[in-house]
């Protein structure tokens, strides 16, 4: 850890990574809660969490991964020049949201200035303005920016996790990362499965992720295994009822920048969504 920085809206000064419990806004862990070190502890701590509440606390402190706790924690106490007078969070980012969602929007992995610095996935970057803004123009989502974890977003519905937990270098997870942290995932799926109707992956590594847990987890997919693109959609049958797996291209900048993805295009998938809520079946 680094020497004390201060949090941009609290003035509250943190070490960089900040240590669970220590007052950051939003932080769901304590200096008791458990801490998976491998990939097998990982499996046994997310199938222990009884709530989402308890898994969001046990995703913080995760270090499973040995190359990812060594990236998110040098991003941390070498901060973007912009950030160099702010704490940065450093942990795992745990999913945000509605905690009875009918939409889990899943993304790749936290960015490292970005939710690596706030705590809050797609929270304080260029990505997280167009996902937010997009849920905003939808009804979905309180405010159409989410700058912090303590800025008073709220979302309707709706739940945002990452299939990969910490910022990984160039954006790339390696595949025993990917897999490591893919119990998160399961066990947030099957705690928010109650109500759930539509899952929309942000790109091919999330609509893969997501088509990996749900086999797991035991729902039937078409066959052969559908790929991604924008637009795409593969119906899920499980037996609380049908989910409809759709695809968005990611938020990143290479697409929006380029105008691979267009707000119109985005808003598109999101009023898909909210159509296929109250549909038995697409």
């Amino acid at each position: 850890m680094t020497g004390l920085r201060v949090h941009p809206s609290t003035g509250i000064a943190f070490p960089s990574p900040v240590p669970p419990g220590a007052g950051w806004p939003g932080d769901p862990a304590g200096p008791g809660t458990p801490v998976a070190r491998s990939a097998a502890q990982v499996r046994r701590s997310a199938t222990q969490a009884v709530e989402l509440a308890d898994l969001d606390a046990r995703v913080s402190v995760c270090r499973a991964c040995p190359r990812l706790v060594s990236w998110r924690e040098e991003m941390a106490v070498s901060p973007r020049r912009a950030f160099a007078a702010e704490s940065y969070w450093g942990r795992p980012i745990p999913g945000f949201g509605d905690p009875h969602p009918w939409l889990l929007v899943v993304g790749l992995a936290p960015a490292a200035h970005g939710g690596n610095r706030t705590g809050r996935v797609f929270t304080g970057d260029r990505s997280g303005d167009w996902i937010f803004a997009a849920l905003h123009r939808a009804g979905l989502a309180s405010r159409s920016q989410s700058v912090g974890a303590d800025d008073g977003q709220t979302l309707d519905g709706v739940r945002i996790a990452a299939a990969v937990r910490c910022a990984p270098p160039a954006n790339r997870p390696l595949p025993q990362e990917r897999d490591a942290c893919a119990p998160w995932l399961d066990r947030e799926v099957e705690l928010c499965e109650g109500g759930l109707r539509v899952v929309l992956a942000l790109g091919s590594f999330a609509w893969q992720a997501a088509l990996a847990c749900v086999h797991r987890l035991g729902w039937s997919l078409p066959r052969p295994r559908p790929a991604f693109g924008h637009a795409v959609e593969a119906p899920l049958d499980r037996p609380a009822g049908p989910v409809t797996l759709l695809g968005s291209y990611h938020v990143s900048q290479q697409n929006t920048f380029t105008g691979r993805l267009t707000e119109p295009m985005l808003d598109a998938v999101l009023a898909r969504a909210l159509a296929l809520r109250w549909s038995d079946r697409p």
